[in-house]
């Protein structure tokens, strides 16, 4: 590890940069900046973790060279929502000489940042995309599953959040494909869905139990058809323990659907201030699925279903784990890779795991 290894966390005080921050700054050789455009915000977690406080505007014109002055080796970007973001805050770490991750969950967002490949070889970086539950977690489940089938059919993953509400932007991002159709592969054809339709459940290990689901539009749902050839469904489904909320979220998709509500993002604030409202009737439990379908070596069936459970409102650490542990990794000189991509094949899932240590979350796998 260099003596120094420095992070600048941009949206460093939010509800995942947060968390990011703390866990950073507990690692020895670690220097951090809370970055972002309110300084007094930035200061206070600054005070409390031992990192710096940096005021800085994702949208400056001299964001590059704020960043060159800093003498630090990694930009990890929490502001979100990233849908309708470009790559002006990856080109501009790449010129900077930094690596770059962000949690982005935008599918376009993480699926086409291979377009900054040679910019980011040519500075001898990293810049990866979607460094979180999806695809990284993900991704890290199925290549650590994929050895026991000889023919994997069927990809169906989930997560359901416990009642604690995600912060506005992450909401915003949900709500901008409530009711909007979405391709999803299917029977080994691409087809048409809608997002938060499609009802599922899926029955969680005690204490978490049955939870429903529906569908939402993510990068994996692109990703996966492509890194794992043959497999003839990819499907990704969501859901809040409160039912009130998942429900609701259901219903105003059909609104949006049937042409009376052009878009749900506009009820963003009105929806997070209620979503707020009802979080003391919920339980702080979440949940992540991934099952697997196909033949086994011997080719018979095979259905394998891989699950993390979270308690005490510890799952919103879960997507932020990514991100720490590729700087642990770059820190100590054990990840080379270098250039533009998607989070995938750059993390284990023990590597992904062990981060998550300490907190009340665990994790099994079921033959079903």
């Amino acid at each position: 590890m260099h003596k120094e290894f420095g992070v600048v966390v941009l949206g460093g005080y939010g509800n995942f940069g947060q968390v990011i921050v703390r866990k950073l700054a507990a690692i020895a050789g670690m220097r951090v900046w809370v970055a972002g455009r309110d300084l007094a915000k930035a200061e206070a977690l600054a005070a409390q973790t031992g990192s710096q406080a940096l005021q800085l505007d994702m949208n400056a014109a001299d964001l590059a060279e704020r960043l060159r002055a800093l003498d630090a080796q990694l930009l990890i970007s929490t502001a979100g929502p990233f849908q309708r973001q470009d790559y002006q805050v990856a080109r501009a770490a790449i010129e900077a000489g930094l690596h770059y991750a962000d949690l982005a969950d935008a599918r376009a967002f993480v699926c086409d940042i291979g377009e900054l490949d040679a910019a980011a070889q040519a500075a001898g970086v990293l810049v990866c995309g979607g460094a979180s539950s999806v695809p990284a977690l993900a991704g890290g489940v199925i290549d650590s599953l994929l050895p026991r089938f000889s023919r994997l059919d069927e990809i169906w993953h989930g997560i359901s959040s416990s009642e604690k509400t995600p912060g506005a932007s992450t909401l915003a991002a949900v709500l901008d494909y409530c009711g909007k159709p979405f391709q999803q592969w299917r029977d080994g054809a691409w087809r048409e869905v809608f997002g938060w339709q499609d009802l599922a459940r899926h029955d969680f290990p005690a204490p978490l139990g049955a939870r429903w689901v529906a569908n939402c539009d993510i990068p994996d749902l692109q990703l996966f058809p492509a890194r794992y050839p043959g497999v003839r469904s990819v499907r990704f489904s969501a859901g809040v323990g409160l039912r009130l909320t998942q429900f609701g979220t259901w219903a105003l998709a059909w609104l949006v659907r049937a042409g009376l509500l052009r878009s749900a993002v506009p009820l963003t604030h009105f929806l997070h201030r209620r979503a707020v409202s009802v979080e003391p009737f919920g339980d702080g439990r979440s949940g992540m699925f991934v099952r697997l379908s196909g033949l086994d070596q011997n080719g018979q069936p095979l259905t394998l279903c891989w699950e993390l459970l979270a308690e005490n409102n510890d799952g919103p650490n879960i997507p932020c784990m990514a991100a720490v542990a590729l700087a642990r990794k770059l820190a100590a000189g054990t990840l080379e890779v270098r250039g533009a991509m998607p989070c995938l094949g750059l993390l284990t899932l023990e590597e992904y795991l062990a981060e998550l240590d300490g907190l009340a979350i665990s994790s099994g796998l079921r033959q079903l």
